[in-house]
């Protein structure tokens, strides 16, 4: 009996020095996030998702938002607008979400922001591109954390200027609203510092060859060549200009979603020596960085990208807000989103109340031996650009 007491006494001291798991009073606060799961683009939701499924983890183990469970509830957009209309919609009307972000095609976030707007609900994106969603088509309800075109634009242009300043740019994009606005943002960022732009091309999304193009890429002899396409649209038209022979004596410049983690091996030496750009890297050497890359990679055995990264701190952007504002209610949130300083794994950001814009650092990275090597930075505020919104 005396064993099976000090046994006993034992347990329970044990028991009482155990962390115990938060304990949730309160309905869960549903997030619904709607990103490509499937096709072309998948490589880039299943990042997002990751990064949300992060930051919604630490988030729960540390108590919630105001004592709330984060759930969140995915649906495949298919990088397509009207899908992604469709699937916000259900998750609004069915799952009745306090709040909708995750999706990657620009069109996709317009559209989306739209259906906020007559749900009385907040949208936000971690990876649309297009200036218009924060600037002349912008919509009171919708917020991004991620860099805009411009953002990229501005802080590439300045460094080619510096390392070229007599090329002769050619520009490629996809044939939709992010390929058209990001290939215009870069184009004007270029030749605001006299880099000559002589031809740009526009292909289908999902194009399976690219050959057809080269003819007028090669007649018109460029020095740098500018790409906007992102996923697997990527693998193919670097791969083939490879093939080709199109990379000899050509530097291989774009947009931040165009080589990323997720494309990164396939292409293997394609990617070599390609420039961006961008607002994040693993690289980034900040004490939240590196706790930010070592849970990503204890978790997911891999390195996280832009997308995982501002998809993450899209959520600590939420708890902040929510927490300053006590509530979650729509009106409530959108004032404490407008002008929110946060932390994140880029370091501070700041969301721009007048076009709800994140301003972020910028930094150009070069690819060398498959790392993304940060070789310059630009400041937030030299990189955000005017506010062009005028909707609210």
């Amino acid at each position: 009996m005396k064993k099976l007491a000090t046994t006993l006494a034992v347990a329970g001291a044990v028991l009482a020095i155990a962390p115990t798991p938060p304990v949730y009073a309160q309905e869960p606060i549903k997030i619904g996030v709607v990103t490509p799961l499937s096709g072309g683009y998948a490589g880039i939701g299943r990042t997002v998702r990751w990064g949300f499924e992060l930051a919604a983890a630490e988030i729960n183990d540390a108590g919630g938002i105001n004592g709330r469970k984060l759930v969140l509830l995915f649906e495949d957009e298919e990088a397509n607008p009207a899908v992604a209309v469709q699937k916000a919609e259900r998750l609004l009307q069915v799952e009745k979400v306090d709040f909708l972000t995750g999706t990657v095609n620009s069109a996709s976030t317009l559209a989306v922001g739209l259906l906020g707007e007559r749900n009385n609900r907040l949208v936000s994106t971690t990876v649309s591109y297009a200036d218009s969603i924060t600037g002349d088509r912008c919509s009171p309800n919708v917020f991004r954390v991620n860099a805009r075109a411009e953002q990229q634009s501005v802080a590439l242009a300045a460094w080619l200027k510096k390392e070229k300043p007599q090329a002769k740019l050619f520009l490629v994009g996809p044939d939709y609203e992010m390929g058209r606005s990001t290939v215009a943002a870069f184009k004007r960022s270029a030749e605001s510092l006299n880099i000559k732009s002589i031809g740009e091309i526009f292909a289908p999304l999902d194009s399976k060859d690219y050959s057809q193009y080269f003819g007028q890429i090669r007649s018109a002899r460029p020095d740098v060549i500018y790409l906007s396409t992102a996923g697997n649209d990527t693998v193919r038209l670097l791969t083939q200009m490879q093939e080709f022979n199109m990379l000899r004596n050509v530097s291989v410049i774009g947009s931040a979603g165009t080589v990323t983690g997720q494309n990164i091996t396939a292409l293997g030496k394609a990617a070599e020596g390609y420039v961006t750009g961008i607002g994040y890297s693993p690289l980034i050497d900040t004490p939240e960085n590196k706790k930010f890359v070592a849970a990503f990679r204890a978790k997911f055995q891999e390195d996280p990208d832009l997308f995982a990264a501002d998809s993450y701190g899209m959520l600590y952007a939420y708890k902040a807000a929510a927490e300053k504002a006590g509530s979650i209610e729509t009106d409530k949130l959108r004032d404490a989103l407008r002008n929110l300083s946060w932390m994140t794994p880029q370091g501070q950001k700041t969301i721009r109340g007048g076009d709800h814009q994140a301003m972020s650092p910028m930094f150009i990275v070069r690819i060398e031996n498959g790392q993304f090597k940060v070789v310059s930075t630009i400041s937030a505020a030299d990189a955000i650009g005017p506010d062009a919104c005028t909707r609210f």
